[in-house]
């Protein structure tokens, strides 16, 4: 089954962090015995992984944080490092397409045709597959964390560069609202380039919001939003995870909510550093699919959001799963808990199809 995920941090992990994506993630391994730095070794996401389990589609990241607490790789002393490397960043994706290997999504008419030379390629190829000859992956240019955005007025450029979708904050106080671990709001940058977004149509990713941030963004912008990687507060209590409150407002503005891989996401009381994923699985995963779906009354707002490639590898995933190849296991899962083939097919790509259909239309 075609799958879309709603957020990798590709060039990050290409750039900051030095992989060469078009390898496999095993040769990736091989090639980081010995390097110092969390989840080397360990990494679950490279093309050729990609193509393997049928990621037709992608949101890709701009990340490059300027929040005022330098840190190595992520967050940057100025925010003109911060466009900077944002920059480099897009400049990454954009000689990924001009070499063929992926395609760069930005309007409807885009989207269908690459879904139709995927699902083609599915139907001709059938049993007899070479993961090698898929079609390219598709990619949907997003930006987590606004710092990288000079000022309001500068995100026109952004957009004619590619971007379309955009999460404010990240950790920590961002320079456009307060994020994860804050109770800051918006900042007095928030609101213009919430009506900047709004004029352009890019859409809003709530991910990352600080529970201030997150209702004010809502009074400040009144288009369609998502939370593109994201779980539920009501099963592993943490201010990162969205209330019934949060997913409810979601819902209501006809969002969609990807599920994100991240252990600490879907284990209670997980100690980064100390806790060992042996008790998590894709099932802990499927407990916020289908949480989010009994909440709403239905499949339309639940989907995928891995983040699997987010700053950790293996030992912070899912134990049942290898590479992001093994996201096809959730079909057999969501199987097992009664769920449709249209609703298994909705979750696994059809609603962020819908999503952005109604996004770009």
């Amino acid at each position: 089954m075609l799958i879309i995920d709603a957020h990798l941090d590709l060039s990050m992990n290409a750039l900051q962090g030095n992989r060469d994506l078009l390898s496999s993630a095993y040769t990736i391994r091989t090639q980081e015995v010995g390097m110092p730095g969390k989840g080397r070794t360990q990494g679950t996401v490279a093309f050729p992984e990609m193509r393997q389990g049928r990621i037709a589609l992608s949101f890709v990241t701009l990340f490059a944080r300027s929040t005022g607490r330098p840190s190595p790789h992520s967050d940057f002393a100025s925010p003109t490092q911060s466009y900077g490397i944002a920059q480099g960043q897009l400049a990454y994706y954009r000689a990924l397409e001009e070499t063929g290997h992926v395609r760069i999504i930005t309007d409807s008419e885009n989207l269908d045709s690459h879904i139709e030379d995927w699902r083609t390629w599915e139907s001709e190829t059938a049993d007899d597959v070479n993961d090698d000859n898929t079609p390219p992956l598709g990619f949907v240019i997003s930006m987590e964390g606004a710092d990288p955005i000079l000022h309001p007025s500068q995100l026109e450029v952004w957009v004619n560069s590619g971007v379309r979708l955009i999460g404010l904050t990240h950790y920590g106080p961002g320079r456009y609202a307060g994020g994860t671990g804050t109770e800051i709001g918006l900042t007095e940058l928030g609101p213009p380039l919430l009506t900047e977004m709004e004029r352009l149509g890019v859409i809003l990713d709530l991910t990352h919001s600080s529970d201030q941030a997150f209702w004010q963004s809502l009074e400040h912008y009144s288009g369609l939003v998502l939370a593109s990687h994201n779980n539920c507060r009501a099963l592993v209590q943490h201010q990162r995870q969205f209330s019934d409150a949060q997913l409810r407002a979601i819902f209501e503005r006809d969002g969609v909510i990807g599920a994100a891989f991240d252990a600490w996401m879907l284990q209670p009381g997980w100690i980064t550093g100390e806790s060992h994923n042996s008790g998590v699985t894709l099932n802990n995963v499927v407990d916020h699919i289908d949480y989010i779906c009994q909440l709403s009354g239905n499949s339309r707002h639940a989907a995928i959001g891995t983040d699997l490639d987010g700053g950790y590898g293996r030992e912070q995933s899912p134990s049942d799963l290898d590479t992001i190849a093994d996201l096809q296991k959730l079909v057999g899962l969501l199987e097992a808990r009664g769920y449709s083939d249209d609703d298994i097919a909705a979750i696994m790509h059809g609603n962020w199809l819908r999503f952005l259909h109604d996004a770009w239309e």
